[in-house]
Protein backbone atom coordinates (compact mmCIF):
# COMPACT_ATOMS: atom_id res chain seq x y z
CA UNK A 1 0.00 0.00 0.00
CA UNK A 2 1.27 3.47 -0.82
CA UNK A 3 0.79 6.57 1.28
CA UNK A 4 -2.40 8.49 1.89
CA UNK A 5 -3.95 9.87 -1.29
CA UNK A 6 -4.91 13.24 0.23
CA UNK A 7 -2.62 15.09 2.60
CA UNK A 8 -4.41 15.76 5.91
CA UNK A 9 -5.04 19.35 6.92
CA UNK A 10 -2.59 20.86 9.39
CA UNK A 11 -3.15 23.61 11.94
CA UNK A 12 -4.17 26.30 12.03
CA UNK A 13 -7.65 24.99 11.27
CA UNK A 14 -10.70 27.16 10.76
CA UNK A 15 -12.61 28.13 13.88
CA UNK A 16 -15.40 25.63 13.08
CA UNK A 17 -12.98 22.73 12.52
CA UNK A 18 -11.01 23.62 15.66
CA UNK A 19 -14.22 23.62 17.72
CA UNK A 20 -15.38 20.31 16.23
CA UNK A 21 -12.02 18.64 16.86
CA UNK A 22 -12.08 19.86 20.47
CA UNK A 23 -15.48 18.19 20.93
CA UNK A 24 -14.46 14.97 19.18
CA UNK A 25 -11.03 14.23 20.61
CA UNK A 26 -10.13 13.42 24.21
CA UNK A 27 -7.93 16.06 25.81
CA UNK A 28 -4.29 15.59 24.93
CA UNK A 29 -5.01 13.28 21.96
CA UNK A 30 -4.16 14.77 18.58
CA UNK A 31 -6.88 14.77 15.90
CA UNK A 32 -7.21 11.53 13.96
CA UNK A 33 -5.80 11.38 10.45
CA UNK A 34 -9.36 10.69 9.24
CA UNK A 35 -10.70 13.90 10.79
CA UNK A 36 -7.78 15.99 9.50
CA UNK A 37 -8.22 14.52 6.03
CA UNK A 38 -11.95 15.24 5.99
CA UNK A 39 -11.12 18.80 7.12
CA UNK A 40 -9.50 19.41 3.72
CA UNK A 41 -13.11 19.95 2.59
CA UNK A 42 -14.75 21.76 5.50
CA UNK A 43 -18.26 21.17 4.16
CA UNK A 44 -17.70 17.40 3.96
CA UNK A 45 -16.05 17.45 7.39
CA UNK A 46 -18.96 19.28 9.01
CA UNK A 47 -21.60 17.08 7.36
CA UNK A 48 -19.79 13.85 8.29
CA UNK A 49 -19.31 14.98 11.88
CA UNK A 50 -22.98 16.01 12.09
CA UNK A 51 -24.03 12.59 10.79
CA UNK A 52 -22.13 10.59 13.39
CA UNK A 53 -23.83 8.35 15.90
CA UNK A 54 -21.27 8.34 18.70
CA UNK A 55 -23.58 10.13 21.12
CA UNK A 56 -25.86 8.38 23.60
CA UNK A 57 -28.41 6.67 21.41
CA UNK A 58 -31.15 4.11 21.80
CA UNK A 59 -28.75 1.14 21.87
CA UNK A 60 -26.04 0.35 24.39
CA UNK A 61 -22.47 1.51 23.88
CA UNK A 62 -21.39 -2.14 23.61
CA UNK A 63 -23.99 -2.90 20.92
CA UNK A 64 -22.95 0.22 19.03
CA UNK A 65 -19.31 -0.81 19.08
CA UNK A 66 -20.07 -4.38 18.00
CA UNK A 67 -21.91 -3.05 14.94
CA UNK A 68 -19.17 -0.54 14.13
CA UNK A 69 -16.34 -3.02 14.57
CA UNK A 70 -18.03 -5.82 12.63
CA UNK A 71 -18.98 -3.47 9.79
CA UNK A 72 -15.47 -2.03 9.56
CA UNK A 73 -13.95 -5.51 9.60
CA UNK A 74 -16.31 -6.71 6.86
CA UNK A 75 -15.32 -3.67 4.79
CA UNK A 76 -11.62 -4.26 5.44
CA UNK A 77 -11.13 -0.90 7.18
CA UNK A 78 -8.34 -1.76 9.59
CA UNK A 79 -7.90 1.97 10.17
CA UNK A 80 -11.41 2.56 11.60
CA UNK A 81 -11.69 -0.87 13.24
CA UNK A 82 -8.39 -0.29 15.02
CA UNK A 83 -9.35 3.17 16.27
CA UNK A 84 -12.64 1.89 17.69
CA UNK A 85 -11.13 -1.18 19.32
CA UNK A 86 -8.41 1.01 20.86
CA UNK A 87 -10.74 3.79 22.07
CA UNK A 88 -13.80 1.76 23.06
CA UNK A 89 -12.80 -1.91 23.43
CA UNK A 90 -11.96 -1.66 27.10
CA UNK A 91 -14.91 0.65 27.83
CA UNK A 92 -17.32 -1.98 26.47
CA UNK A 93 -15.42 -4.85 28.13
CA UNK A 94 -14.32 -6.59 24.93
CA UNK A 95 -12.13 -9.55 25.79
CA UNK A 96 -9.26 -10.59 23.50
CA UNK A 97 -11.40 -13.57 22.43
CA UNK A 98 -14.27 -11.24 21.53
CA UNK A 99 -11.95 -8.94 19.58
CA UNK A 100 -10.86 -11.98 17.55
CA UNK A 101 -14.53 -13.03 17.27
CA UNK A 102 -15.39 -9.72 15.63
CA UNK A 103 -13.14 -10.87 12.79
CA UNK A 104 -14.47 -14.41 12.47
CA UNK A 105 -16.57 -15.33 9.44
CA UNK A 106 -19.13 -17.42 11.36
CA UNK A 107 -20.92 -15.44 14.10
CA UNK A 108 -21.95 -18.70 15.75
CA UNK A 109 -18.27 -19.56 16.27
CA UNK A 110 -17.72 -16.45 18.40
CA UNK A 111 -17.85 -16.04 22.19
CA UNK A 112 -20.69 -13.51 21.99
CA UNK A 113 -24.13 -14.01 23.50
CA UNK A 114 -26.97 -15.08 21.17
CA UNK A 115 -28.30 -11.49 21.20
CA UNK A 116 -24.89 -10.08 20.25
CA UNK A 117 -24.44 -12.71 17.54
CA UNK A 118 -27.65 -11.36 15.99
CA UNK A 119 -25.88 -8.02 15.60
CA UNK A 120 -22.98 -9.70 13.83
CA UNK A 121 -25.42 -11.49 11.55
CA UNK A 122 -27.17 -8.19 10.82
CA UNK A 123 -23.87 -6.57 9.82
CA UNK A 124 -22.93 -9.58 7.69
CA UNK A 125 -26.29 -9.55 5.92
CA UNK A 126 -26.18 -5.83 5.20
CA UNK A 127 -22.62 -6.09 3.93
CA UNK A 128 -23.28 -9.12 1.73
CA UNK A 129 -26.63 -8.15 0.24
CA UNK A 130 -27.54 -4.61 1.34
CA UNK A 131 -30.71 -5.99 2.92
CA UNK A 132 -32.01 -8.17 5.75
CA UNK A 133 -33.92 -11.38 5.16
CA UNK A 134 -37.40 -11.80 6.64
CA UNK A 135 -36.12 -14.62 8.85
CA UNK A 136 -33.32 -12.51 10.35
CA UNK A 137 -35.65 -9.52 10.72
CA UNK A 138 -38.09 -11.70 12.68
CA UNK A 139 -35.30 -12.52 15.11
CA UNK A 140 -34.16 -8.91 15.38
CA UNK A 141 -37.61 -7.51 16.21
CA UNK A 142 -37.78 -9.84 19.22
CA UNK A 143 -34.73 -8.10 20.70
CA UNK A 144 -34.84 -4.45 19.57
CA UNK A 145 -37.53 -1.80 19.19
CA UNK A 146 -38.27 -0.13 15.83
CA UNK A 147 -36.29 2.96 16.93
CA UNK A 148 -33.32 0.79 17.88
CA UNK A 149 -33.48 -1.17 14.63
CA UNK A 150 -33.38 2.07 12.66
CA UNK A 151 -30.33 3.17 14.63
CA UNK A 152 -28.60 -0.17 13.99
CA UNK A 153 -29.27 0.02 10.24
CA UNK A 154 -28.09 3.62 9.92
CA UNK A 155 -25.05 2.93 12.10
CA UNK A 156 -23.95 0.05 9.86
CA UNK A 157 -24.52 2.20 6.77
CA UNK A 158 -22.58 5.13 8.21
CA UNK A 159 -19.60 2.92 8.98
CA UNK A 160 -19.72 1.44 5.49
CA UNK A 161 -19.26 5.04 4.33
CA UNK A 162 -16.43 5.67 6.79
CA UNK A 163 -14.78 2.40 5.71
CA UNK A 164 -15.02 3.34 2.05
CA UNK A 165 -13.38 6.68 2.79
CA UNK A 166 -10.55 5.29 4.95
CA UNK A 167 -9.83 2.51 2.44
CA UNK A 168 -10.04 4.66 -0.71
CA UNK A 169 -7.81 7.33 0.82
CA UNK A 170 -5.35 4.69 2.07
CA UNK A 171 -5.13 6.36 5.46
CA UNK A 172 -2.13 5.22 7.50
CA UNK A 173 -3.01 3.38 10.70
CA UNK A 174 -2.96 5.46 13.86
CA UNK A 175 0.04 4.57 16.04
CA UNK A 176 -2.18 3.54 18.98
CA UNK A 177 -4.75 1.58 16.96
CA UNK A 178 -5.44 -2.12 17.23
CA UNK A 179 -4.63 -4.36 14.28
CA UNK A 180 -6.83 -7.01 12.70
CA UNK A 181 -6.14 -10.31 14.50
CA UNK A 182 -5.24 -12.06 11.25
CA UNK A 183 -2.56 -9.50 10.37
CA UNK A 184 0.85 -11.23 10.42
CA UNK A 185 2.62 -10.19 13.59
CA UNK A 186 -0.46 -8.39 14.90
CA UNK A 187 -0.71 -7.54 18.54
CA UNK A 188 -3.78 -6.35 20.41
CA UNK A 189 -2.72 -2.73 19.93
CA UNK A 190 0.05 -1.13 17.95
CA UNK A 191 2.99 0.33 19.85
Amino acid sequence: MTGARITPAEPPYSEAVTAALARLMPEGVPPLVLFRTLAVNERVFSRMMAGGLLDKGSISLRERELVIDRTCWRCGSEYEWGVHVAFFGERVSLTPEEVRGLCTDDPEATPFSPRERLLLRLCDSLHASATVSDALWAELVKEWSPAQLLELLVLAGYYHTISYVTNALRLPLESFAARFPDTPGAVETRA
